[in-house]
């Protein structure tokens, strides 16, 4: 396959030497296109080695085999990475003040670009306005992962690994995913709950958020309409969703609401993904004022929580014959349990149709982009397994869900 490669002024330029490694390695003939600001960080010499083709940034060389068009009208595949947010501007715009915007102009083959800039610059409307715009061209966006970025900053920014990238391109071309769930209306919840102590204070849990809304990024990518309610999620991880024209945004706060909102959306869904960390208990009464160490007289504080309503047992109780009802379970084994045992437990109890279980504690699971997911069906049978990107493990388990709809069908 002819993989030409867009290379934009971006620290993360160092990850993409990786990338173009592993396509060269499949075999594939990859030319390597940088800008001009993209070489002060990698050097021609370096994109030439790996790539084994000569590498040049100006329209004007190699004029007689018009290289500039050339380029475009060749590839098979054209990857941007990483994709400055100056780069996207660009992309959207149509400008083509240098090779690598002319063989993207000139290009028919898919593009895939994955994003790398400072996190208040992917959150900016400009920006958002700029990457809804190549969605709706056709063009495959990669992330950003959120994690740490230069300068001792982090959140939403961080260009996705090689590997994920190389598997998005790949899917591109191929088209396995790129499809597989159009046609589907699908309902993920995310995000932790808060159940109100009193004006000031909440119970809450440690979730951020991010594998939920990964898991409603990834169904959208493959063609899936997708409606995402969102409990509290950290900052910046809906930026990405909010901006996708195939996902529809409800928040909400309290389990009771996430169940309102879930409950209504489900109605007219094919697949419901319960991935939200909703409180298992909340006060039974809220103060209506702050409560504080004065008005306790010195005799502490007692809460009496009561449990909330299950909201997975609502969706099975209630659900039709040809929906697909997926749980989450976040566990933290007691002694000689396995989380094999938790998730056969659950998935049993609650009768779901899959059961996709993560051990959490207090370095593992929360507040991660990392995440591990053992999948389980309503028998206990594991169907999947993935380790990775919270992305990557979402990919795994719509291939859980893709192919438990097919075998149902097929019956």
């Amino acid at each position: 396959m002819f993989v030409v490669v867009g290379v934009t002024g971006g620290i993360a330029a160092y990850k993409t030497v990786h990338l173009v490694r592993i396509l060269v390695k499949d075999g594939h003939d990859v030319h390597v296109i940088p800008t001009a600001d993209a070489v002060r960080f990698v050097g021609i010499p370096t994109w030439e080695a790996i790539s084994r083709n000569p590498v040049t940034t100006s329209v004007h060389d190699d004029v007689a085999r018009v290289r500039h068009v050339s380029l475009g009208q060749s590839a098979d595949l054209v990857i941007v990475a990483p994709a400055t947010a100056n780069s996207l501007a660009k992309m959207a715009a149509g400008l083509a003040d240098d090779l690598l915007g002319t063989t993207l102009l000139a290009t028919t083959a898919p593009v895939v670009v994955a994003p790398a800039m400072h996190a208040e610059m992917w959150r900016h409307p400009a920006t958002v306005h700029n990457v809804a715009t190549l969605r709706e061209r056709g063009v495959i966006i990669v992330g950003p992962d959120d994690g740490a970025l230069t300068g001792g900053d982090s959140g939403p920014g961080r260009m996705s690994e090689p590997e994920a990238i190389y598997e998005a391109a790949l899917v591109s071309v191929v088209g396995e995913r790129a499809v597989d769930l159009a046609g589907l209306r699908v309902v993920v919840s995310a995000g932790g709950t808060r159940e109100p102590l009193d004006p000031v204070r909440f119970l809450g849990n440690r979730s951020s958020g991010r594998q939920g809304v990964a898991v409603a990024l990834a169904a959208a990518d493959r063609g899936a309409t997708v409606v995402l309610v969102a409990a509290h999620v950290d900052e910046g991880v809906l930026a990405e969703a909010s901006a996708h024209s195939r996902i529809t945004l409800e928040h909400a706060g309290t389990a009771a609401e996430l169940q309102s909102a879930v409950t209504r959306a489900a109605a007219a869904a094919d697949v419901v993904v319960m991935a939200a960390a909703v409180a298992d208990f909340r006060a039974d009464a809220v103060s209506p004022g702050k409560l504080t160490k004065e008005s306790t007289g010195g005799e502490g504080l007692v809460l009496h929580l009561v449990e909330t309503d299950d909201i997975v047992a609502g969706l099975v109780r209630d659900r039709r014959p040809d929906q697909t009802i997926v749980g989450f379970a976040a566990e933290t084994p007691a002694e000689g349990e396995t989380l094999l045992d938790r998730a056969r437990s659950k998935a049993s109890r609650k009768g779901v149709d899959l059961l996709a279980a993560n051990e959490v504690g207090w370095e593992r699971g929360f507040e991660s982009t990392q995440n591990t997911l053992l999948i389980v069906d309503g028998t206990g049978t594991v169907v999947g397994e993935g380790s990775g990107t919270k992305r990557v493990v979402a990919d795994v388990l719509w291939d859980c869900v893709a192919n438990t709809r097919d075998e149902v069908n097929r019956e």
